[in-house]
């Protein structure tokens, strides 16, 4: 089955990041990527199931399998990634629950954790995610340049920022530091703690 795109999980207006703004993003990039990523999965499906003579030519420089696998990961992560970006906007930015109380004590404080997620924010080309590392059992910010680069195994995203210039230009033009401010503002705390919740049973 196709994988559908799923609507935003909110109906509010955000504060600084205007509707025309997460129009494009979802209805256009995030569409994008599940179109992208459905076209893939069925030539995938077809090369695991028949081979077609793509498996004998596969090749570490250039194969149409390596192509493939590489657009499935780029592609799908674009989706995934985007997916749990929507799931923490639409909030007051109200900061409580277990997941604030893990904050806390893994990185000193709520103001630490903030301070650095921003900064890591402004230091990524693509994404900035909390997420929970079922390797070690604790909360770390990762960062990545592309879908496809920076993401660690086993780590499960919480919170993430989507830093890529379409997330912001259109409202703020370069100013990359106001987008971030205004997104903290727009997060959605309940939600985050929800995937918190679910992420620790790994």
């Amino acid at each position: 089955m196709p994988y559908e795109a799923k609507p935003l999980p909110f109906k509010k207006s955000l504060k600084g990041i205007s509707d025309k703004t997460m129009q494009i993003h979802h209805d256009k990039l995030y569409q994008g990527y599940v179109t992208k990523s459905n076209e893939i999965r069925e030539k995938l499906d077809a090369v695991e199931k028949l081979g077609n003579g793509t498996l004998e030519k596969a090749n570490q420089s250039y194969s149409d399998l390596r192509a493939m696998k590489d657009g499935e990961t780029f592609a799908v992560n674009g989706v995934y990634l985007h997916e749990y970006y929507f799931n923490v906007l639409g909030g007051e930015g109200n900061a409580t629950g277990s997941l604030v109380d893990a904050i806390a004590i893994e990185f000193g404080s709520l103001d630490n954790f903030v301070k650095y997620f921003k900064a890591c924010g402004l230091a990524a080309r693509g994404w900035a995610v909390l997420s929970w590392d079922t390797h070690v059992g604790a909360l770390r910010v990762y960062t990545a340049d592309a879908h496809n680069q920076g993401g660690v195994w086993g780590a499960i995203p919480v919170i993430v920022l989507d830093v890529y210039e379409h997330a912001y230009f259109i409202d703020y033009g370069s100013d990359r530091k106001a987008y971030i401010e205004d997104y903290m503002t727009n997060l959605n705390w309940d939600a985050a703690n929800a995937v918190y919740e679910r992420a620790k049973r790994f």
